[in-house]
Order: C-alpha cells, then structure tokens, then sequence
C-alpha cells in the first residue's frame, strides 16, 4: 500500500532548497537502515544538530529563515515524513518503524538550549506543528500502521488508538483538502483493505459459532455434558463488542426488528409508499412515524418525540406545499444525522445522542440512524462525518472513559459491513 506525500502548497522561492532535502531523504532511504533514517530525521528536525551534510543543514536553515515559514512550515515538514512512510508503507516488515519516526514528531527540545538562531526557531516550529491538522493526521496514519484493528482491546488505550477499527472514518480523519489524488487514492487502498479484512473475520467468528452451537446440541442430545476443548478451535470476536451484544447487534441488523420486518424491509415500504405522497409536509410526516415506530414508547413520549416533530417541520419550511424530490429527501435527512448525533466540529453538542444510547442502547440508536441510510444512502459519507467529529472530539480520551462512543462505532461498523458491504453472513439464522 503506497502512501504518497501531499503537496507543497508553498516554498516557492525555496524550492531548491526543499527539493535538496526531499532528494537526500530519498537518498538516505536507499541507503540506510530504518533506525538509521529516523535517526537523521531526529538530528535534522528535533534537534536541529549534528547533522552531517552539510548541504542539506544549509538547506533547511534557508528554509525556516523565510519570513512566511510559519505558514508553510507544515505542509514541508508533511510531505518530508510522508516520503519516508511512502516507501515503508510498502513492504511489510517496514512498516512498524512508521509509528517509531512519527514518534519523534512528539518531542520538543527547549529553543532556549540551542546555540544558533536556527536551530531555536527550528525548535519552535516543531512546538507548533503538533497543533496543526497535518500532524493530528500523520499520528493517525501512524496508528493505522502500526496496528491490527482486532488487536486493540486493552482499556489502557486512547480512542485515537483504535482508528484502525472503523474504515468509515478514514477519509474524514486522514484527507483534508490539499490531499493529492495518489495520497486519496492510497486511503481509499488501506480502507478497502482493512474493510474486507474485518468483513472475513466477522463471517469466520460467525460461522465457528454456529459449528459450536451445533456441536453443543448434537452433545446434548446424547446427554453428554462435557464437550472436548480440542473438537473446534475458538474464534476471538473481532468487535469490542461482548459475545452477548455482538451476537444481538447481528440479529437486530439481520433479522426482523417491527412488526415481523426487517430493516431493509421498513425502508423498502417506506420508499414505495412515499411514491404517492404529494407534499413535502406530508412526506415529514410519514418520515416521523417511519422514525418514532421503533423507539420504546416511554422514553419517546417523554422525550423523544416532541423534539423529532418540531425539528421536522422547522426543516425547509418554505417547501412544505412542494413535491418531493431527492433535494428534499438528502436535505431531510443529513439535518436529522446532524439532530441525532452531533452539529459541527465547532459545536459539538451531542447531548441528544447521549441520552439516546443511555436510554436505547447503543444497537437501537445505530438502528434508528440506519433507517435513514436506508431511505436515502447518499447521506452515508455525512453520517460517517458526523462520527469523525465525535471521534477527532474524543481522540485523546481514555477509551474507558466513552464506552457509550466505542460501543457505537462498533455497532456502525457491523452495521455499514452488513448493508453496504459485502460479507454474507446469513448463517446468523441459524444460532
């Protein structure tokens, strides 16, 4: 898998000098061992000296003595790791060492140590550059590296840690908009890798328990008790899900959930009914109870279901004597996704969410949203984007800390595979 460094989007009047230490990066790439690189990475950037080319020294220190370095000190130091990693990234047992050079990103020396005015302002802009978005996103990069997604389930870990878990919020929590169409086009390469990887693993854990729980009535039947640990090798649950909730998250998002239906169903006759709706307004209405029928009445009718109504007609009111269109229909339900799981990374409230989950449970509430999806599956890159702002919110968290947020991305995650993905796993009929 290639990782491609982004573009410059600056240095022009620099330019020798940043292709001088592009060209010595790759130089040393070919000819030095990983430990070596991050070694002369660490001496270039972190501490600024000892550095033993001099041409490249020269180079650098031309660079961040320019009067607009601090604006485009970023995307330079970016594209220097981004070259690194790209050549890594595509052998195997390289790629542990990313998480290692990304690592020495997290180190600040003191400006006021070093000798030369340089290496002080150097200093300082490594200091700054862990506030900007390019490094929040090679530290994920660096994560998706260095993991397995089904490895990560200690409870000493930070949420930020576990992003390797959820493909769908890849291209929201690694791109910006001055990625470049290879770098787009390689995490696209990653998600549809670690995708199918988690889609083959949830059919083989599913297909071991039914072979289990076949084995343990075949036992029985025969009244023996005691069942050899060595017929059937286990299978680990891929989720950091418990056995018990991953196993009715399966049923709730395969079998039938109202009135003997499945969710897939709900949305195809709510789709073909709307066909004969006139207006915008009534097609709101429909669009509530379609909502409201799956959600424990007590709790909807005391909280829930005012809010839903008033936030309804409070949508494109102007277009409620119009027909319906897919405008209205996108329109509609991206600002529901946005009332039910969070606003914008600048207000992110996400109270209502919250007390969803704590009333519905987890399993229910990404039921509710899937019915959305359903409806109208162009949402799904903004309901995915509604999940990386509660992600990139809780980032540095302890995941002990939001079991309510890790048990929702989990749930979506098995969600999405089931319904846009392409794992069969209709066997769960059969537990």
């Amino acid at each position: 898998m290639d990782i491609v460094y982004q573009n410059d989007c600056g240095f022009q009047s620099t330019h020798e000098e940043a292709k001088t230490i592009y060209d010595h990066l790759q130089e040393s790439l070919q000819r030095d061992s990983p430990e070596r690189v991050i070694q002369r990475f660490r001496n270039l950037f972190i501490k600024g000296t000892g550095y033993d080319v001099h041409a490249v020294k020269s180079a650098l220190d031309t660079i961040i003595n320019t009067h607009y370095v601090e604006r485009e000190f970023p995307f330079f130091l970016n594209r220097c790791c981004h070259i690194i990693i790209n050549c890594w990234q595509k052998s195997p047992e390289l790629q542990a060492h990313i998480p290692l050079l990304l690592s020495q990103l997290d180190i600040v020396l003191p400006p006021r140590t070093a000798n030369s005015k340089s290496t002080r302002k150097l200093r300082k802009l490594i200091e700054n550059f862990q506030s900007t978005e390019q490094y929040i996103k090679l530290k994920r990069l660096g994560n998706l590296s260095n993991q397995n997604y089904n490895q990560s389930d200690d409870y000493d870990v930070y949420v930020g840690d576990l992003i390797q878990r959820y493909p769908f919020l890849y291209q929201h929590c690694l791109l910006s908009e001055d990625s470049s169409y290879e770098f787009t086009k390689t995490v696209k390469k990653i998600k549809k890798s670690i995708q199918r990887t988690y889609e083959l693993d949830i059919s083989q854990y599913l297909t071991y328990r039914v072979r289990l729980a076949e084995i343990v009535r075949k036992y029985k039947a025969s009244n023996q008790n005691k069942i050899p640990k060595k017929l059937i090798q286990p299978i680990k649950n891929p989720t950091l899900l418990s056995d018990k909730k991953l196993n009715y998250a399966l049923k709730q998002y395969l079998g039938k959930v109202e009135s003997g239906y499945t969710y897939q169903g709900l949305a195809y006759n709510f789709s073909h009914n709307i066909n004969n709706t006139k207006y915008y307004r009534q097609f709101k209405n429909e669009l509530y109870e379609y909502l409201i029928n799956g959600i424990d009445s007590q709790y909807a009718k005391r909280k829930l279901n005012q809010k839903l109504y008033t936030y309804l007609q409070d949508i494109l009111p102007d277009f409620h004597s119009q027909s319906v269109d897919e405008f209205t229909i996108m329109r509609t339900c991206s600002s529901l996704l946005k009332f039910l799981v969070v606003d914008s990374p600048k207000n992110p409230n996400y109270d209502l969410f919250v007390d969803l989950v704590n009333n519905l449970g987890e399993t229910k509430v990404v039921g509710l949203l899937l019915k959305l999806l359903l409806i109208c599956n162009k949402v799904k890159p903004y309901l995915e984007q509604r999940f990386a702002i509660l992600f990139s919110h809780h980032e540095f968290d302890d995941k002990s800390e939001v079991p309510w947020l890790i048990n929702s991305l989990e749930n979506l995650q098995l969600a999405l595979s089931i319904h846009f993905g392409k794992a069969d796993l209709s066997l769960i009929k059969l537990l």
